[in-house]
This record gives C-alpha cells, structure tokens and sequence, in this order.
C-alpha cells in the first residue's frame, strides 16, 4: 500500500501540472483577448497581432517531436520545472517587451516550452497513480486547460483592460513561478523509461495511428464551427451580441463537465471514451445545422458540443496510454501535433465556407468531419481481423546497441 506521505506529495504534484495546464492554454490563446490593447502598446496591426497566436501554435505543431526526442534522458521533475522557469521567464519578457519583435520572440519561447510540457505531462501525471486511477489523474491535469477557457481568458482580459495588457502576462509570470516551485518540490525525480507509464499497455502502431486519424478528424470538425460560433449565433440563432458571453460561459462550464466524464470513462475503456464523445459531437454539430435557428435548441447543441470535445481530448490520452508503440512521451507528441494540425485545418476550412455558404454551414462541416472520426474509429473492428504487422515498433525513443 502506499504511503500516505508520498500520495499526498503526488496530489501535490498532480494539484501543479494542471496548474501549468492552465497557464499554458491562457498564455497560448491571450492575446485574442487583449488584441486592440497590445496592437495600439507596440504600434502594430491587428493582424500582427493576431500573428502572435498563429505562430505560437505553429511553433508546438514543428517543436513537439524533435524537443522530446532530444530531452528523452532528461528527470521529469527537472525537466518540467526546468519548463516552468522557461515560461516565467519569457511571460516576464512577454510584459517587459519594448516593441513587437522582443513580444513575438517571447511568445516563440514560450511555445517551444509548451510543446515539450504536452509531450510528456501525460506519462508524468499517470505515473505517479495506480492504472485503474490514471485516467482520472490525466483528467485533472486537463481540467486546468477548459478552466483556462472558462476563467483564464476572461480573467487576464479583464486585467488587460484594467490594468494594462502587461500586467496579464505578469500575473501568468507569477502563477507560472508558483508552479514551478511546486513541480520542483512534489514531482518524483523519475528517470525516463522507468515509470510504470512510459510504455502503453497494450502497445499497437496500427491502433495508436488510427487514433491519431480519429483525433484530427474530430478537433478538424470542432473548430470547423466552434471557430465562427459568433456568427452562427448571431445570424443564425439571432442572439444579440451581449448574449455570446453568457453562452460560451455555459459552454466552458459543459467542457470541464466533459474533462471529468472523460477522465471516468477513460479509466474503464479508452476506446469507448474516445468514440461516445465523438459521436455525441457528430449528433450535436449535425442537429445545430438542423435547429440552430431555434435559440434554445442552440445553446444546448453548442454546450454539448463543448462537453464532448473536452471529454474527447481527455480520453485521447487515456487511449495514448493504453496503445502507444513505444515512449508515451513521444506518442503524445504525435498526438498533440494531431490536435493542432486539426484546429489549424478546421479553422481553414470554416474560413472557406463561411463567406462562400454563410455561417450555418461551419456547423454542417464539423458535423460531417465527426461523422467521419467516427468512422475512422470504428476500423477497430476490421483491425481485429487482421493478422498483427511484422515491423518494429515506432515512436521508440530507444537508441540501437
């Protein structure tokens, strides 16, 4: 049986990596809400700013592979602290930057930080807990990224307003120090490769690549729409501009409803946690198409398209768990490529449609794309009557002899 002294160190820790979670995803999506503050600060253009989120994912979706392959030997207790003192420092070079450039090489600082934390912040959080608990574990380290949506956001927005663009970035400094200190002093100095969750489970590439497949489809086809909700709201649904708010609030609390159902499930099949919410945002996004001019059909569609993708995201790392092929850190990686290539390729996409076939048909788009996750997912059943591949593993971070 454990030790209540360590498992309470382990909450501790756990209690801090969703802490990072929090800054990270309120730091990666900050600026859009402190857009005009920082455009009229560094004397640049709306778009120049809104080129700082753009790259900020870009340098995740490049970074991601190569930096984890790189720190592979490295203790996850000095490399995720050693993350966090990457990001106060360049959240304090964020507030103190004296024009554009200093702001966008910070934010380029921050991002390859960001890219290495996701990579290996699943296998760090499920290795400190029993198997049949380690889907509730990830899940709380997830539930500090949908409460970066629902409180992060809008509180460094608010501060920006108040207080200046700056001194949102310097509050996340500060949030980003007391982090690190606690991931200093609670997280087990384990090596890589010898936690009980550096290794899936049930390893299999072929099952590991379909979720990857299952996963794009799945985030393409939720920010296809969620990324033009506001004009499907208000032209669709006919809501008044105040009302958005309210609704993304209701939204954001359905999503960290989902990081908790998703954590649960995850923990009694990964494969059911991924599919069921899959399906449920395929039911939602297709039925908004349908009834998304009726305002409460559509407050309750968009909520439970928000509980379905934050429940999907959750499972996606239980499911990486179960049948990563070789390190769970760099099968994360690959899977965090997946989620943002899909928001990258969904927001495309809307963009196309919206002005070609107006807002309505973003939500027809995602829900197609969901249908085809879901679609995706269920090769499973064909791969269980094919005969298992002869080839080496993949995504192994071991070096030949």
């Amino acid at each position: 049986m454990e030790d209540p002294e360590i498992r309470a160190r382990h909450v501790g820790a756990l209690i801090a990596l969703s802490v990072a979670a929090f800054i990270y995803v309120t730091s990666e999506t900050l600026p859009i809400g402190l857009l005009s503050l920082i455009s009229r600060g560094t004397h640049s253009s709306l778009s120049s700013v809104g080129l700082l989120v753009t790259f900020y994912g870009l340098v995740v979706v490049v970074a991601s592979v190569p930096l984890t392959q790189l720190t592979r030997r490295v203790p996850r207790r000095h490399l995720i602290s050693g993350l966090l003192a990457v990001f106060v420092l360049a959240s304090l070079g964020s507030a103190l930057a004296s024009g554009y450039g200093l702001l966008l090489l910070s934010r380029i600082v921050t991002a390859l930080s960001q890219a290495l934390f996701w990579s290996i912040v699943v296998s760090s959080a499920a290795g400190m807990f029993p198997q049949k608990v380690r889907g509730r574990a990830v899940g709380l380290v997830f539930a500090g990224s949908s409460l970066a949506t629902l409180l992060g956001i809008p509180a460094g927005t608010w501060l920006g307003q108040h207080f200046g663009w700056r001194a949102s970035f310097g509050a996340l400094s500060c949030l980003g120090l007391l982090a690190m200190l606690a991931a200093a002093w609670l997280l087990p100095t384990t090596k890589p490769g010898e936690g009980e969750a550096s290794r899936g489970t049930a390893p299999d590439s072929r099952r590991y690549w379909l979720t990857i497949a299952v996963v794009s489809l799945a985030v393409m086809g939720s920010f296809a729409s969620f990324t033009y909700i506001t004009p499907f709201l208000t032209q669709v649904s006919r809501f008044p501009l105040g009302a958005l708010s309210l609704i993304l609030l209701i939204r954001g609390i359905a999503g960290v409803a989902g990081v908790v159902i998703g954590g649960r499930m995850a923990d009694w099949n990964p494969w059911t946690a991924m599919c069921v919410p899959v399906a449920a945002q395929a039911l939602a996004l297709c039925a908004l198409y349908v009834a998304g001019a009726q305002p409460v059909a559509a407050v309750i569609l968009v909520s439970l398209a928000g509980l379905s993708f934050s429940a999907m995201t959750t499972a996606l790392a239980g499911r990486v768990l179960q049948v990563a092929p070789g390190s769970v850190d760099m099968a994360t990686a690959g899977s965090s490529i997946a989620v943002n290539v899909g928001i990258t390729a969904g927001a495309f996409i809307g963009s196309v449609l919206l002005p070609a076939l107006g807002a309505r048909s973003t939500a027809l788009a995602g829900g197609l794309l969901s249908i085809a996750a879901l679609a995706a997912a269920f090769g499973e059943f064909l791969l269980q009557s094919l005969p298992a591949p002869l080839e080496a593993p993949v995504l192994t971070t071991t070096e030949p002899a």
